[in-house]
C-alpha cells in the first residue's frame, strides 16, 4: 500500500473516535446542566429549611420540614447519579482518545493493532453506563416530581380545610401523623 492510501485508511480510522467524542462532549454538557440544576433546587431547599426553622414560620411548617427532607434525600440520591455518569463520561471520552492516538500509532507498530479496538470498546462500554446511570436519574427525578406534585395538592387541602373548618385541618394532620407512625412500623415495599 503506498503512502497516500495509508494515510487516507488512517484518516478513515480516525474518524468514529472522532464522532463519539463529539457525543461524549454534548452528554457532559448536558449533563453538567443537570447537575447545576440539583445544585439550584438543593440551595433552594436548604432556603426554605432556614426559613422554617426562623422566627416567622409558615403554616403547616412541621408537614413542609418533613417534605423539605424528603426533597433532599432524593436530591442527593440524584446528584450521585449524575456524578458518575459525569465520571463515566468523561472516562469515556479520554478513552476514545486514546483509541485516536493508538489508530494514529499502529501503522508503525502493527502490533499494537488490536489497542484501538480493545480502547474503543472499553470506551463504549462505559459510556453505556454513563447512560444507564442517567436513566436511572431521569427515573428518580419524575419520582421526585409526583412527589412534589402530590405534596402541593395536600398543602393545598390542608390550606383550604384550615379555612372551612380548623378543626377538620386538625383532625385531618392527626389522621396523617398517625398514618405515618403506621407506615413507619412496617417496612418499605420494594418493588
Amino acid at each position: 500500500m503506498d503512502l497516500p492510501q495509508i494515510g487516507l485508511s488512517l484518516l478513515s480510522a480516525m474518524i468514529t473516535p472522532a464522532v463519539l467524542i463529539s457525543a461524549c462532549g454534548t452528554l457532559i454538557f448536558s449533563t453538567s446542566t443537570r447537575l447545576a440544576r440539583v445544585v439550584d433546587r438543593v440551595r433552594n431547599l436548604s432556603g426554605q429549611i432556614e426559613r422554617l426553622f426562623g422566627g416567622d414560620a409558615p403554616p403547616f411548617a412541621e408537614e413542609r420540614r418533613r417534605e423539605v427532607e424528603l426533597q433532599l434525600a432524593i436530591y442527593a440520591r440524584r446528584a450521585r447519579l449524575v456524578q458518575g455518569s459525569l465520571t463515566s463520561f468523561y472516562v469515556a471520552l479520554g478513552l476514545f482518545v486514546a483509541t485516536t492516538i493508538a489508530v494514529g500509532f499502529t501503522p508503525f507498530a502493527p502490533a499494537i493493532g488490536w489497542v484501538p479496538a480493545a480502547l474503543g470498546i472499553i470506551g463504549t462500554l462505559v459510556l453505556f453506563l454513563g447512560c444507564v446511570l442517567l436513566i436511572n436519574e431521569t427515573r428518580l427525578a419524575v419520582q421526585s416530581l409526583k412527589a412534589e406534585t402530590a405534596f402541593t395538592l395536600r398543602l393545598s387541602q390542608l390550606h383550604q380545610m384550615q379555612h372551612d373548618a380548623p378543626e377538620r385541618a386538625a383532625a385531618l394532620a392527626s389522621l396523617e401523623q398517625m398514618s405515618e407512625e403506621v407506615q413507619r412500623g412496617f417496612p418499605a415495599r420494594r418493588g
